[in-house]
């Protein structure tokens, strides 16, 4: 009596479980622009490393691949930013991303999943989605000192192998 009870509960908690199942698939994410106080934040974030970049080293961001990421790599290697400087850090992916974006024509966009809310850059031709603003800071807070050019060129790498295994490029 005992084992079919066992066994009925058992057969009742997994057809549960099976009409459950679409609702803990993850959702699809959501893709929206960038809403104004977005684009305040980041503008805001430029000008806090605009203003270390000045100060230390009489020298500004200017868009120019190799110019910015020496400069974001000063900016580690004298360690006026920190680890612990997460805000900073995030700043510092804002320039690595515009770097990313004017290069290869890619997007900023807000991307929410069930994870959160993120400002990543699309890539409107393979669909790929990159999120710079914490590829430094991620990195540099567990005491991972890749250089920032290496980051550049990685990330840079996965928009270009997105592109390439399309079909009729």
């Amino acid at each position: 009596m005992a084992v079919k009870t066992a066994s009925r509960l058992l057969l009742l908690a997994l057809c549960i479980l099976l009409s459950c199942a679409p609702s803990l698939a993850q959702e699809p994410a959501r893709i929206g622009e960038l809403s104004y106080l977005d684009r305040q934040f980041m503008a805001q974030q430029q000008a806090l490393l605009e203003d270390l970049t000045t100060r230390h080293f009489g020298r500004r961001f200017n868009r120019q691949r190799d110019n910015d990421l020496e400069l974001l790599q000063l900016l580690l290697d004298r360690r006026l930013v920190r680890p612990e400087q997460t805000r900073e850090l995030q700043a510092m992916g804002v320039i690595l991303g515009d770097l990313l974006a004017a290069e290869l024509d890619l997007h900023w966009v807000v991307y929410e999943d069930n994870l959160g809310r993120s400002r990543a850059l699309r890539d409107d031709i393979s669909g790929t989605y990159l999120f710079p603003m914490t590829m430094i800071s991620r990195r540099r807070e567990v005491d991972d000192l890749t250089p920032v050019s290496e980051i550049y060129g990685r990330a840079s790498g996965i928009i270009k192998d997105g592109r390439s295994n399309l079909p009729f490029q």
